[in-house]
C-alpha cells in the first residue's frame, strides 16, 4: 500500500502552467496590444496636428504684429509690400524700431507634418487657393504637406 505524502501533491500541482493556459494568455496579450497601436498612432496624429495648428497660428500672429507695426510707421517698408514683410526670416531677425531691435517671431518652426522648415507662403497678389508664390512680401502661411488631417481636410488648406 502505498501512502502519497501531500506534499508530493501539492509540487505537482504548483510546478507551472499549462500548454493551453499559456496560449490563452498569450492570444489575450495580443488582442490587447493590436487594440492600442492604432490608438496610440491616433493621439500620435491628433498632437501633430495640434502642434501644426499653434505652429501657423504662431507664424500669422507675427505677421499680423510686424504688418501693425509698419502700419503704425514704426519702421519702413517697401512701397509695393502693403507692410507685409517680405519674408519668414525678417520676422525672426527683426527690424529697427527707434533703434531697439523688435523681433516678432522667436524662430521659423519645422513644419510637423513634413519634418522640415519649409512653409509654402502666399503674398496679397497670389490667388489664395494656389501653390505658387510671387516672392514679394508674405501675407499667408501653410503647410506643404499633401496629408489628410483626421477631420477630413488637408493640412495645406489649414
Amino acid at each position: 500500500m502505498s501512502i502519497k505524502s501531500p506534499n508530493r501533491v501539492r509540487s505537482k500541482r504548483e510546478r507551472g502552467l499549462t500548454l493551453v493556459e499559456l496560449v490563452v494568455t498569450v492570444a489575450i496579450l495580443a488582442i490587447l496590444a493590436s487594440a492600442a497601436v492604432p490608438i496610440s498612432m491616433f493621439k500620435v496624429k491628433r498632437d501633430r496636428e495640434r502642434e501644426l495648428r499653434r505652429d501657423l497660428w504662431e507664424m500669422r500672429d507675427a505677421i499680423d504684429h510686424y504688418k501693425d507695426a509698419a502700419d503704425r510707421g514704426a519702421f519702413q517698408t517697401k512701397l509695393d509690400s502693403q507692410n507685409y514683410p517680405p519674408d519668414l526670416e525678417t520676422l525672426v531677425k527683426g527690424v529697427d524700431v527707434q533703434s531697439k531691435k523688435v523681433r516678432f517671431l522667436r524662430r521659423i518652426p519645422l513644419d510637423p507634418m513634413t519634418g522640415k522648415q519649409e512653409w509654402g507662403l502666399r503674398s496679397m497678389k497670389d490667388d489664395p487657393t494656389s501653390d505658387s508664390y510671387s516672392g514679394e512680401s508674405v501675407f499667408d502661411v501653410y503647410s506643404k504637406s499633401m496629408g489628410t488631417a483626421l477631420d477630413g481636410t488637408k493640412y495645406s488648406d489649414w
